[in-house]
């Protein structure tokens, strides 16, 4: 089938199980309905779409790269309710499924897609946060286990999630980058300590800190081989920064919608600033499809990078015009509050802005670093 093809059987596919009344008035509390979202991971894992390119067995239709973006761009633009745990399929999913054992795989990927088993990601340290390399979470080898001292911070969903793939130094001998492993945490284990962080804004999606105090974890829940943690992050990672970028692009073009419903009483400032997101927009798609089309041509793909870069600023930009454009009425405006203070996060999650300049210069650009 083509890309507009699968668009369409996708599509064809959501109208069936979505609520009759799911894109009128109700939407606003659809939008946080986790038995419909959990109801709509499964459903999807069932049908083959939750992760188009992979196998049946893993939730796939074995679609191509095209066909692929083209469903995620389609289920993205008709606001596919979110998955409750995104972060599980997103980013652990792809890394268990590339690094894991057939045993864990066995054991851990499909209860994982289906939405049984929450993940959390133990990635992000107090003083390590975008700073991926500088974790100092301890990993001591005893015989058969890992003993495992540190902290975690930011970590969504860890008071609600099963198993964490938990990042954690097992080699403070050599390079940075390369003395990381990827530990498969049960989060019950005795030792684990989690503290839900309050959040600033309305979200199901609470950041926690993770204590571990000597945490036990076996031998056998070493997620790819020992040194091997970077790549394991990096790889799941790759995944996320797709998602991120369809993902902003849609609520970018929402927010645009919301600046034309007062175009009217826009000055020329504020016209010219809609022009800038207009075009921001549409250079962020552009971009999007370049990157697949060097990925269907096995080329080395940059546009990630940027892609986060430009979105994540673009989608603050817009949504801070957003509620310019409405004037006094942003202020008693509940949806266009929540959007413009959701909006502060993207140029956090999923590497800060700073972060991505520093990529980019260094990886892309082969600037020197400073």
């Amino acid at each position: 089938m083509t890309p507009a093809e699968c668009a369409a059987e996708f599509a064809e596919w959501l109208e069936a199980f979505l609520p009759a009344d799911y894109y009128t008035a109700k939407y606003a509390e659809y939008r946080w309905d986790i038995g419909l979202r959990r109801a709509f991971q499964e459903a999807a894992y069932e049908a083959g779409w939750l992760q188009p390119a992979w196998t049946r067995e893993h939730g796939g239709r074995e679609l191509g790269p095209a066909e692929t973006m083209a469903v995620r761009l389609e289920s993205a633009v008709r606001s596919a309710p979110k998955l409750p745990n995104i972060q599980g399929p997103g980013v652990v999913a792809p890394g268990l499924r590339h690094f894991g054992t057939p045993e864990q795989v066995d054991r851990l990927l499909v209860p994982l897609l289906r939405g049984h088993e929450w993940w959390a990601l133990g990635m992000s340290e107090p003083g390590a946060g975008s700073d991926f390399g500088s974790l100092r979470t301890r990993a001591e080898r005893n015989g058969d286990t890992y003993v495992v001292t540190g902290q975690k911070i930011w970590t969504t969903q860890a008071h609600e999630s099963k198993w964490a793939t938990l990042y954690c130094r097992t080699d403070p001998s050599v390079p940075k980058h390369k003395g990381i492993s990827c530990l498969i945490l049960d989060m019950e284990s005795p030792g684990v300590t989690v503290r839900p962080i309050r959040m600033a804004t309305i979200s199901d999606e609470t950041f926690c800190e993770v204590f571990l105090d000597e945490v036990e974890i076996p031998v056998s829940s070493l997620l790819g081989q020992e040194g091997q943690g970077w790549s394991v992050a990096m790889s799941s990672l790759e995944h996320e920064r797709d998602m991120i970028w369809i993902m902003n692009w849609v609520e970018i073009e929402r927010g645009l919608q919301a600046v034309a419903r007062h175009s009217a009483d826009l000055d020329d400032g504020l016209l010219a600033a809609l022009g800038r997101r207009l075009a921001d927009a549409a250079a962020l798609r552009a971009t999007g499809f370049r990157g697949l089309e060097d990925t269907l041509a096995n080329r080395a793909a940059p546009q990630a990078t940027i892609l986060k870069l430009l979105g994540s600023e673009a989608l603050q930009h817009t949504w801070e015009l957003a509620a310019t454009a409405a004037g006094a009425e942003a202020i008693v405006d509940p949806g266009l509050s929540f959007e413009r203070h959701d909006a502060l996060a993207a140029t956090i999650y999923g590497g800060t802005s700073d972060v991505q300049r520093n990529i980019i210069g260094e990886r892309v650009l082969g600037l020197p670093r400073v």
